[in-house]
């Protein structure tokens, strides 16, 4: 860990390294942040060492050359619903048990000194050991987002053999049916979703919340079959990083579902445009291979030369506002080499032929106003029949 006892800043303070840097530190899994808990202080004290106060609810300080987040020892209290329906105290009073005490699972739960001892009242390390996330306390259930942060968790630790405590488990089933996940903000709810689709088995926290109860929360469309299918559709994603992998991830795993569906859970998160776009245009492609394929079987695993017919094309061409952001069109055609190989061939052709024609040749044969915009309408029709008649 890093040397903290040798900043003048700190010096005289009980400063201690906690939450995921120490966890993951145990692990052996790559610690990018640390956090700290000053033990004994006051913001007066913090802000005349140079601290820059960040924290709107209670008392967190960025160091002035690291940037680090150094928070003052607290506890809470529940007084309201939802993620931030809590009661802070933050005193000089509290102790480091006390701030360890209000956290979630007991592997979030263990401090380092600045001399690299540990404390961990609650036993984390072994629960490391056993690879079992386990809740600390009843206050578990004080917070809803406790259910999706702590299948998040396993998302990323699965594949280390960790599973939920069967009676942390029945906790967060219990919240699920409090109704208090309802008062999550949706931006809460995508944050959380959004981190377990980047994570090494993003499908294990989707199949967490159906075994919690909380899917049919926030993703009624997902329940039963669609979760099975979309999980299916997730685990095939394009080598493209034109747009982040969650968002590949979250694209696929609503492709199955109807279009209202799919803007209905858009809305109901609030989900970024970039990502409901992404989203849409999935499906349209998936549309366009499905029609193709249906029509057209594959003989003899050949793809006879009329699959892709040019009305299809051009109008999913259009519907990706290719012309104006020719990268939608590029990262679906990434899409399509993984789900359709066969037909990338033709797409390419007819996408290329299609972005040739030229509206200034058109201008300079005379056309404009609307009579321009039919013009090269049909003129990029004729290119694509053209390509995928070659």
């Amino acid at each position: 860990m890093k040397e903290t006892n040798s900043d003048p800043r700190l010096a005289g303070l009980n400063v201690y390294r906690v939450g995921g840097a120490v966890r993951d530190e145990l692990l052996g899994w790559p610690v990018y942040d640390n956090d700290w808990v000053v033990v004994g202080a006051t913001p007066d004290a913090m802000r005349r060492r140079g601290f820059k106060p960040v924290g709107r609810d209670f008392p967190v300080f960025l160091h002035p050359e690291t940037s680090e987040e150094y928070a003052l020892a607290r506890t809470e209290r529940k007084s309201g619903h939802g993620y931030g329906g809590f009661e802070v105290h933050a005193s000089p009073d509290v102790s480091l048990e006390e701030d360890l005490l209000r956290r979630d699972l007991t592997i979030n739960a263990i401090a380092q000194s600045t001399e690299g001892e540990l404390t961990d009242p609650f036993n984390g390390q072994g629960d490391i050991e056993r690879r079992v996330l386990r809740h600390i306390s009843a206050a578990f259930s004080e917070d809803p987002l406790r259910v999706l942060r702590t299948a998040r968790f396993l998302a990323r630790y699965a594949s280390l053999g960790f599973t939920i405590a069967p009676e942390t488990l029945t906790l967060m089933r219990k919240v699920s049916h409090s109704g208090e996940l309802e008062h999550l903000a949706a931006e809460r709810v995508w944050v959380e979703t959004e981190k377990a689709l980047g994570e090494p088995s993003p499908e294990v926290y989707f199949t967490t919340l159906e075994r919690c109860d909380a899917l049919n929360v926030w993703w009624p469309e997902l329940v039963g079959e669609a979760l099975v299918k979309g999980l299916a559709a997730m685990a095939q994603v394009p080598d493209s990083d034109m747009f982040a992998l969650a968002h590949w991830r979250h694209a696929q795993l609503v492709s199955p579902l109807s279009d209202e569906q799919r803007d209905a859970l858009s809305e109901r998160l609030k989900l970024p445009n970039a990502v409901a776009q992404l989203a849409r245009h999935t499906a349209l492609t998936y549309s366009l291979i499905n029609h193709s394929l249906t029509n057209h079987p594959l003989t003899n695993h050949a793809l006879p030369s009329d699959a892709l017919e040019g009305p299809s094309v051009l109008r999913w061409l259009e519907r990706l506002d290719g012309w104006r952001k020719p990268e939608q069109v590029e990262g679906q055609l990434a899409l399509v080499k993984v789900l359709a190989p066969e037909l990338i061939g033709p797409l390419e052709n007819a996408w290329k032929a299609a972005r040739a024609v030229s509206p200034q040749a058109l201008i300079a044969e005379g056309y404009q106003g609307a009579a321009l915009g039919e013009a090269l309408r049909e003129r990029r029709r004729q290119a694509v029949e053209a390509a995928l008649t070659k």
